[in-house]
């Protein structure tokens, strides 16, 4: 049987598929390379393959990528794999028989590692962009001295906006910049954000 036939469907909805996939899919060699191959597929922005549970989920854009095309790449995708050998009973066998890393490198390959880094990168980032809104968005102690209520407003919707571009930025950078036309109604939302902002620095 294709192993694009044992990749069943069991749940759609608005830019999110999860199907129920087959063992030999999970291997932990062969899980990566499904889920760095439908992550190369342009729309998709988040993968996630639960070998237990023998899941996958796939998360996408359907202003860029429908459904129908993902799910035909995702064919493609399979099928190269099946043709590379992959799904052979024959190779899952040698790779479990493959000598198990040291516990060094399994940190430094694992989860916690990609985590912590993760939240290290962004702290770094909220640290920059806080520290830019500080200097452009209030004059000091003074501001709040003298007007508190636009002062805490004015810090509140500093928050906001850090708050918006730190959950948009991969989206920012990696789609709305190259397909500006396409998210266009994306960028007329963040300009008016900004117009507001500005607006809201002017004195009355």
């Amino acid at each position: 049987m294709a192993i694009q036939k044992e990749f069943v469907l069991r749940y759609r909805s608005e830019g999110h598929v999860r199907f129920q996939i087959p063992r030999r899919a999970t291997q932990a060699q062969v899980a990566k390379l499904i889920t760095d191959n439908i992550l190369a597929i342009e729309g998709v922005y988040a993968v996630s393959l639960f070998r237990r549970s023998k899941k996958l989920v796939i998360r996408y854009h359907e202003n860029v990528l429908s459904f129908i095309d993902m799910a035909r790449q995702l064919h493609v995708a399979l099928a190269a794999l099946e043709q590379q050998g992959w799904f052979d009973p024959q190779a899952i066998v040698e790779l479990s028989k493959k000598p198990r890393l040291g516990l060094k490198h399994k940190f430094k390959a694992g989860k916690i590692k990609r985590w912590f880094g993760e939240k290290v990168t962004a702290a770094k980032e909220t640290a920059q962009a806080a520290k830019l809104l500080g200097k452009l968005s209030s004059k000091g102690p003074t501001a709040l001295i003298k007007d508190p209520e636009k002062a805490i407003i004015g810090f509140l919707n500093d928050i906001l906006v850090l708050y918006l571009i730190k959950v948009h930025w991969t989206r920012i950078t990696q789609q709305w910049l190259v397909k500006p036309f396409v998210h266009r109604y994306e960028w007329l939302a963040t300009f008016y954000l900004f117009f507001l902002l500005v607006r809201s620095r002017r004195p009355k």
